[in-house]
């Protein structure tokens, strides 16, 4: 017999992610093509959109988990949304990560990618906070290895979001910044904690 309390609580996380989606900028493609369908799958199309583009970099398993949908019909859906455009598709090592279609350059959806990783996002974080830090005081900070540390500013420095030639740099730590604020809610708490700071980290110089 079908858990009828676990099955409302996913049709209202549906709709509600569902409302973003219909609220989006590409909503008439979202929904266009599903017209024919149901009721449950233009809910759950509409609500891939809205999870998304609230969201983005999200990655499959995330998607799929948090709509609580099966894994076929999440495979389903995110491919007939990419194809018909309304989300663009990018590897990221074992990830394919999802984003509104034509919202991010690739600078930003390479950025989104790494602040959806817990080490990375804390170490962008710590440095746009604190841009004196050493690799022992991110280590330190976020409670893994030097080597850590060092590995993953290596894939940053590659990925063009950290210069090592003078210690730690985050590159365009502006657009970082405003990634970091704007979605903060999908990334923890750590984002929201420097969200809450941006008043002293941004500075007005006429």
């Amino acid at each position: 017999m079908p858990n009828r309390e676990v099955d409302e609580e996913k049709r209202a996380t549906l709709r509600r992610f569902a409302a973003l989606g219909a609220a989006s900028p590409l909503a008439g493609l979202a929904s266009g093509t599903a017209a024919a369908d149901s009721e449950t799958t233009s809910d759950a199309r509409d609500a891939i959109v809205g999870f998304v583009a609230s969201a983005p970099g999200a990655h499959f398993s995330k998607i799929r988990d948090d709509l609580q949908l099966g894994t076929g019909e999440t495979q389903h859906h995110l491919r007939n949304l990419v194809e018909e455009g309304v989300l663009d598709s990018r590897r990221d090592g074992d990830y394919k990560r999802f984003f509104p279609a034509g919202r991010f350059s690739a600078f930003e959806q390479t950025a989104l990618g790494y602040l959806r990783r817990r080490t990375p996002r804390g170490m962008l974080i710590e440095l746009l906070r604190n841009p004196d830090a050493t690799g022992a005081d991110l280590a330190a900070h976020l409670d893994v290895s030097r080597a850590t540390v060092s590995g993953y500013a290596r894939e940053l420095d590659e990925a063009g979001l950290l210069s090592r030639e003078d210690g730690y740099a985050v590159e365009r730590p502006e657009t970082l910044l405003v990634l970091v604020v704007r979605y903060a809610d999908s990334f923890g708490a750590d984002a929201v904690a420097l969200a809450g700071e941006t008043d002293s980290l941004v500075r007005y110089d006429p």
